[in-house]
Parts: C-alpha cells; structure tokens; sequence
C-alpha cells in the first residue's frame, strides 16, 4: 500500500483489495474521458489528474479504458448486494424498488449512476470500451450465481443456475444499454417507476428459473436439489 496526494486534495491508498481508491480513480478517469474523448485521454492524463505515477496505474489497471471498470461495476454491484438480502416473501418489483429508491440514495450514487450512463451512451461510438463494460458484468455475473443458486434451492453450480445467473446479467446490461441509448442520445423521457418495471420486467423475461416472485413457504428455507 502507498498514499500520494492528488491535486484535488484526495488521498489515494490503493492497494489490490482498496476497490474504494480503485473507484475514486474511475471517477476521474471517467470525468476525462467525457471530457476530452476516449482517443483524447491517455493512462497517463488519468494518473496525473489522480496524482498517482503511471507504474502505479499500470499495475492496477490493464488499460486505460479498464480503468472505468469499478464505476461500471458500481450500480449493477448494488442492486446485486441488494439480491444478497432478498426476502423470500420479496417480488423482484420490490426488491428493485427498494434498491433504486431516488430519496433514500446518497448523492454519490446519483452521481456515479449518470457517470456511468453517459460512458454506456457513448458505447456505439468508442468499441474500447466494450471491454470494460463486458468484464465488469462477467465479475457481476460470479456474484448472480449464489443469489440465484439460493432463490431456486439448487446447488451454486448447478448448470441451470449457471445459466439463469448468466441470463439475468445479460438482462442488466442490455437495460442499461437499452435505456442509457433513449434517454442521453435520443432524449427521451423515462420516469425512474418506468425504468424500474422496464428492468424487472426484462430480469423476468430472461430468468427461466422461478425466482422472481415471492417463493412457497416450502422453499422459504433453502434444500438443494440434486444437479442435472
């Protein structure tokens, strides 16, 4: 671990396990990027903005597009934490509801959920980024897999939780692509009610499993099911 004064006046500690300085340096990084382009922003531009050396960004970061990794991560990650503590008598509405819930939401997230929505805009226009976008949800998807594996009662690698898992994250991404596309480049209207329905309503469509509805009593408490 180091620390290194940044010229915002931040003090950045990272280290491999430190993903809230890795998130602080994607904030930056993404910050540039909408502001000068991605052919216009280079790794070390991103490491002298965070005041960190360039070896030290190369450690951590693969590329300069992956450097947008933990902010893509963030919102999918929170609504998957929230999967995490899903109550069995829970609907898939409610738990998204209770995640995304606009006046309960510290300023923070507000503000990463739009940074990470004006990158997945511009993912048309800048194939570099796709990279980053795809691995961070194939990180999300490993974290599915037990949510999933528990919602259904079977085992975690049960192949049909494995592909339900998948399917779901497949479903996030492709929402946040879907609505990021309608409502920053197209400029249409999308009410936070809408989004919501709009996402549960795709997770359902995707999720060949029956976790999305309140479960049976009998499957309240987990037993796991033999594996196909």
């Amino acid at each position: 671990m180091f620390g290194t004064q940044c010229q915002h006046g931040t003090l950045f500690r990272i280290n491999r396990v430190n993903q809230d300085a890795r998130l602080d340096v994607s904030r930056l990084a993404a910050r540039l990027f909408l502001e000068r382009g991605v052919a216009g922003t280079r790794a070390k531009d991103i490491a002298a903005r965070c005041g960190i050396s360039r070896r030290t960004f190369w450690r951590h970061f693969r590329s300069k597009e992956r450097a947008l990794e933990p902010l893509l991560e963030e919102s999918s990650f929170r609504l998957v934490r929230r999967m995490r503590g899903w109550r069995p008598e829970q609907s898939i509405e409610s738990l998204i509801d209770d995640c995304f819930q606009t006046d309960a939401r510290p300023r923070r997230h507000l503000d990463d959920d739009l940074l990470s929505a004006q990158l997945i805009a511009r993912l048309p226009h800048h194939p570099g980024l796709h990279e980053a976008w795809l691995m961070a949800h194939r990180r999300i998807e490993a974290e599915v897999v037990p949510v999933v594996a528990r919602r259904s009662g079977r085992e975690p690698d049960d192949f049909q939780v494995r592909l339900c898992a998948s399917s779901l994250t497949t479903a996030m991404r492709t929402v946040d692509e879907h609505i990021a596309d309608r409502v920053l480049n197209q400029h249409r209207l999308m009410t936070l009610a809408a989004i919501n329905r709009f996402l549960a309503d795709a997770i359902r469509a995707a999720t060949h499993l029956p976790i999305c509805d309140p479960l049976p009593a009998a499957r309240s408490t987990p037993t796991l099911r033999k594996r196909h």
